[in-house]
């Protein structure tokens, strides 16, 4: 299962997590995981230019910001774009990925 756990304080977001795989086939023709980590792989793409907090691995990918970047107007669409991407794509997808999104 992908788990995906967007961290919140106040009303702005300051990062995601997104861990495991989703087993739904076979590694390398899962295509739901596929969708997941081309989210998540274009959030960091989008945040790399602020030197953000980010940890990549196999299953696995962090996106931190401070609190100065996360309020930026642009990066908070970023976030929500990627959030409602991550929502679009897991409809009807519960036994394989799950999104939650905690206050911090």
């Amino acid at each position: 299962m992908t788990k995906i756990t967007f961290y919140k304080k106040g009303s702005l977001f300051i990062g995601f997590e997104v861990s495991g795989h989703t087993g739904k086939d076979d590694y390398g023709k899962d295509l739901l995981c596929a969708q997941i980590s081309t989210v998540a792989q274009l959030a960091l793409v989008g945040v790399m230019e602020l030197n953000a907090f980010h940890e990549v691995s196999d299953g696995y990918l962090k996106i931190k910001l401070n609190d100065n970047d996360a309020k930026k107007e642009e990066i908070q669409f970023l976030l929500t774009t990627c959030k409602k991407s991550f929502e679009s794509i897991i409809i009807g997808e519960e036994k394989f990925a799950k999104l939650e999104v905690k206050n911090v």
